[in-house]
């Protein structure tokens, strides 16, 4: 992740007391771009406070054989094992992987139900599942990386998966682009018992057909959260905005982004959606090391104190921790 290149803005860890529950980042074992527990720590401990993390499924270790559809139970038992090493103290005092959040195909209707049994029978820390729903017409725009169809969270076969999931009483993690929002609202509508996250404040796009679009953009998402802010059961995770995929150019630079860069380009979203949701259901999110892409750790979690700043001592408690941790029942 060019760590040199990172290097080069360097800033001091503001507020280093304040509690952190990291409630999404992904671990891989890619070759040319490894991400395990030794990476996520010197992240986590380059001097913010970061007690525990949620991981989020990435296609990282599923099964090489055996039934297809069980295969993404692969990662469940990978990162359980990465999560019990934190657990044993000889890491230091962070405890990744507190809650996981894994895969299962909802498509399968109700036969996705022994899925997710197997991912329970699996884990203890086992919170729920991830079901990306990313598309764009547009060839410039790269769907998820489970190749959803277009109008995902809509089908009726999806929804016959979802009421397995709701039946028992599993997380859902929202992932799509900011067009999908009222298809996310629908699904929330109709499912008020199952805990939604809301991920990367759905996705702005900001590239291909969506380029030097932000205002317009950031219009339409402002009335497409507001509906989705009524269902009481989404969560919005306040983070994955520096992404390349959100148009703002920071992994092309000489130097990566600033806190002062990220609090001017995005603030406007966090606050909006603190606005829309309140405290009581947002939470800061690293999505590292995605969004490592664009800028630091240390540099990411600054940004988030400064939007901070000026809310009260308990928001910011719940906005940096225990949100996070009564949404993940961690």
């Amino acid at each position: 992740m060019r760590a040199e290149w990172l290097a080069q803005v360097r800033e001091d860890v503001i507020d280093p007391d304040q509690p952190i529950c990291d409630p999404h980042h992904h671990l891989w074992d890619n070759a040319d771009n490894p991400y395990l527990l030794p990476e996520l720590l010197a992240d986590t401990g380059s001097g913010h406070n970061v007690l525990s993390t949620v991981f989020v499924e990435c296609l990282s270790m599923y099964r090489a054989e055996g039934e297809e559809a069980r295969r993404p139970v692969g990662e469940t038992e990978f990162v359980n094992g990465v999560a019990a090493m934190s657990a044993s103290g000889m890491y230091g005092d962070l405890r990744a992987c507190r809650g996981i959040v894994s895969y299962a195909d909802l498509t399968l209707g109700g036969q996705v139900g022994k899925v997710l049994d197997e991912h329970m029978q699996r884990s203890s820390r086992f919170r729920g599942i991830r079901h990306a729903a990313g598309w764009d017409a547009s060839e410039q725009v790269r769907n998820s990386h489970t190749r959803p169809p277009e109008q995902l969270y809509l089908r009726d076969d999806f929804r016959a998966g979802f009421e397995a999931l709701a039946e028992r009483q599993l997380t859902f993690d929202a992932w799509l682009y900011h067009p999908q929002i009222p298809d996310l609202t629908d699904l929330a509508r109709n499912f008020p018992g199952v805990t939604i996250i809301f991920d990367h404040f759905g996705g702005p796009l900001g590239i291909g057909p969506y380029t030097g679009r932000q205002d317009e953009i950031f219009e339409q998402w402002c009335t497409d959260a507001a509906e989705l802010a009524r269902c009481e059961n989404v969560y919005p995770k306040l983070g994955g905005i520096v992404m390349p995929i959100n148009g703002f150019g920071w992994h092309k630079r000489n130097k990566p982004a600033s806190s002062d860069e990220i609090v001017a380009a995005a603030g406007r979203y966090f606050h909006k959606a603190i606005e829309l949701f309140g405290p009581e259901r947002c939470m800061f999110e690293s999505n590292f090391p995605v969004d490592k892409q664009s800028c630091s750790y240390t540099v990411l979690w600054n940004a988030f104190k400064k939007m901070a700043a000026d809310y009260t001592a308990a928001d910011r408690q719940r906005l940096f921790h225990d949100t996070a941790v009564e949404a993940y029942r961690l």
